[in-house]
């Protein structure tokens, strides 16, 4: 394995993570609700009146935050080892997984644990495991 240090940031990591902590806290205590994505853009995909405008202002701040922050500041070049194929599979993979998980990543995995919830407990362990499992398989095994 390969470090690139200089690309290693752990205070800036550390911030970025303290402010999706905070984030999902406050939107926990001011709405009364979790802050999973895949529940947010689902709610949109099956409007309900008086639901759509806090739903539609969460996506639009989840896009539109890197986009202010590429006005003062250079955004990252992403580096993607994948053809589209594998691109377009892995997404609807994850979006399997959330469907029969019952919630997403951030759903489970930020919310969900800090909440101390038995079953995102499950659910994030499961994610990650599910995920250390396919890159062993895909590096050692299939060598893509």
């Amino acid at each position: 394995m390969n470090i690139d240090w200089n690309q290693f940031t752990p205070w800036s990591s550390l911030a970025g993570g303290a402010l999706i902590g905070l984030a999902a806290a406050l939107f926990l205590l001011l709405n009364g609700r979790i802050a999973g994505i895949s529940g947010v853009l689902g709610g949109l995909l099956k409007p309900v009146r008086g639901d759509i405008a806090w739903r539609a202002a969460f996506i639009l701040g989840l896009v539109g935050a890197p986009l202010v922050y590429g006005l003062f500041a250079g955004l990252p070049v992403p580096q993607i080892d994948a053809d589209y194929a594998a691109l377009i599979a892995a997404g609807l993979l994850v979006g399997v997984g959330t469907r029969y998980g019952s919630g997403c990543t951030s759903g489970h995995g930020v919310c969900g644990v800090s909440r101390l919830s038995p079953r995102s407990l499950v659910a994030t362990a499961s994610f990650m495991a599910a995920g250390f499992a396919t890159v062993f398989l895909i590096r050692h095994f299939f060598s893509i």
